[in-house]
């Protein structure tokens, strides 16, 4: 998975990547076809915003996060990504394929 992150007013210390890092692995353990990930941390005034976009195959994934705490953000972040992630991986892999009862073929 590739992953960019970008910072808007602030600065993205060493610290900051590997904490963004460890959060997404969260999201790669659940689901493997994340072609790559935009994530964009930002300031303004007081609020701290986290937001990414996942590129998976057939689907954009975007969430975002706010707080006054950058950390905080951003495991809110993750919480909402690790939902959406979910959510769509059983919309993938639930193809149920239950004959209707009126084609079931009864035999004798």
């Amino acid at each position: 998975m590739n992953l960019n992150i970008n910072g808007h007013h602030l600065e993205v210390t060493p610290a900051i990547r590997n904490y963004v890092i460890e959060k997404l692995d969260r999201v790669k353990r659940h689901f493997d076809h994340v072609i790559d990930a935009s994530v964009t941390l930002s300031v303004v005034k007081l609020v701290q915003k986290a937001e990414v976009t996942l590129h998976a195959k057939g689907k954009d994934i975007h969430a975002e996060a706010h707080d006054e705490d950058m950390y905080a953000a951003i495991d809110a972040l993750a919480d909402k990504l690790d939902r959406q992630v979910l959510r769509h991986k059983d919309k993938i892999t639930n193809h149920s394929h239950i004959p209707p009862k009126h084609m079931v073929i009864e035999s004798e």
